[in-house]
């Protein structure tokens, strides 16, 4: 197995599945202050074996195989005074098949150090890709709900094996959602809908007869949707990003890149008050939820419902054939922090889909294993 690797300007970046490995997601992070870095990985006498060897559609799985970028966009965030790490959101996209992530992963984190800052510390993957234990059926229960992933040596023994020298660590935390849920566009609206549980259809068509009204809003808008978006946060006791953070996603543009993507506001109404309103990502053929808020005012209008089928429409009209509504807990238990989420997100139907999460690979492991005791006594970064 060998790998070249060869640096490239993010701009020249060609569309993938995520948006977080497009040329627009570099610009962003450049103008929130990092510095993006963007490669061709060039993968030789390796056969690219079908890595969604999972339990999602056939259809869905051979759609993203299709779609995966060669390219890696690596985000450069300072740790300290002297010392930096390399972060790859949703990347690298193109894998081998499944026992053979390793020592991929290995050989990329070896080839690439040399182009990376001399005191980078470590590199970090939010691997995309869904993990192994997903297809283990020994996972679920006689209901079908998956069991989880087992416990982190367990993980780390799998990943590592076949590597030359046994260094790729489970990270403390996962920056990107690990459990998710993927709607497919590829049919009509009423297509979509069928494919609801009949509550949320039910939800959906309420909010219309209680007077919600969702418009796509413009930068003027933001510090509105900010309001509703703190409140939320609050509620949930989630962590808040400034509004410059929102501004700046909104204001950033990549028409002339390899890989454009735009970010819209949709705000849900009632009597022009607004009343929630989420952030949709559109990036080349996927869609995403990348942020939502709702106020508990007229929470009874079902506005929450009403916002995200019309981002799902714009999606499919924009040409969209997959929507990621991006992030659930990985199954139905009430005592977890997202289950809220879970009851919502999977009323709209659709495959769940669990990725394998940040995975590490430290280049001066003193120094990792500080950051790494720093970072699991607090929270963990914005990615």
């Amino acid at each position: 197995m060998q790998i070249t690797v060869k640096p490239k300007r993010t701009k020249y970046i060609e569309p993938g599945i995520h948006l977080q490995q497009t040329a627009f997601w570099g610009r962003l992070k450049k103008q929130q202050g990092r510095q993006a870095l963007a490669f061709d990985i060039i993968p030789e006498n390796l056969e690219n074996k079908d890595p969604l060897e999972t339990n999602i559609s056939h259809k869905l799985a051979q759609r993203e195989r299709a779609r995966a970028s060669r390219d890696l966009l690596v985000v450069i965030r300072p740790l300290g005074p002297d010392a930096r790490m390399a972060y790859v959101p949703f990347g690298p996209e193109l894998l081998p098949d499944q026992e053979r992530r390793g020592r991929w992963l290995e050989l990329l984190s070896e080839k690439i150090r040399s182009h990376l800052p001399d005191n980078c510390i470590f590199i970090r993957y939010d691997l995309p890709w869904e993990s192994p234990w997903a297809v283990d059926k020994s996972r679920y229960t006689d209901d079908d709900i998956w069991l989880g992933k087992p416990r982190t040596g367990v993980r780390e023994m799998r990943m590592n094996f076949d590597t030359k020298r046994w260094n790729l660590r489970k990270a403390p935390t996962d920056l990107l959602p690990t459990d998710t849920i993927i709607l497919d566009l590829n049919t009509d609206q009423n297509g979509i809908l069928k494919r609801m549980k009949p509550k949320t259809r039910y939800n959906i068509r309420l909010s219309t007869r209680r007077g919600v009204r969702v418009r796509e809003a413009r930068i003027r808008d933001l510090p509105a949707w900010y309001a509703i978006y703190s409140e939320t946060a609050e509620r949930h006791g989630m962590m808040l990003n400034d509004l410059d953070y929102f501004k700046a996603a909104l204001e950033v543009k990549a028409s002339d890149s390899g890989s454009p993507a735009s970010i819209h506001l949709l705000l849900a109404e009632i009597d022009e008050k607004p009343v929630a309103g989420i952030m949709l990502a559109i990036a080349g053929s996927r869609a995403t939820y990348l942020y939502g808020a709702s106020s508990q005012e007229k929470s009874n209008c079902m506005p929450s419902y009403a916002v995200q089928w019309k981002a799902i429409c714009k999606a499919k009209a924009a040409g969209c054939r997959d929507y990621d509504l991006f992030g659930i807990s990985p199954g139905p238990d009430p005592y977890h922090p997202m289950y809220g989420l879970y009851r919502f997100k999977t009323g709209f139907g659709g495959q769940m889909i669990h990725r394998q999460g940040c995975w590490d690979y430290p280049y001066d492991e003193s120094r990792y294993y500080l950051y790494r005791a720093q970072e699991m006594a607090g929270p963990a970064f914005i990615a």
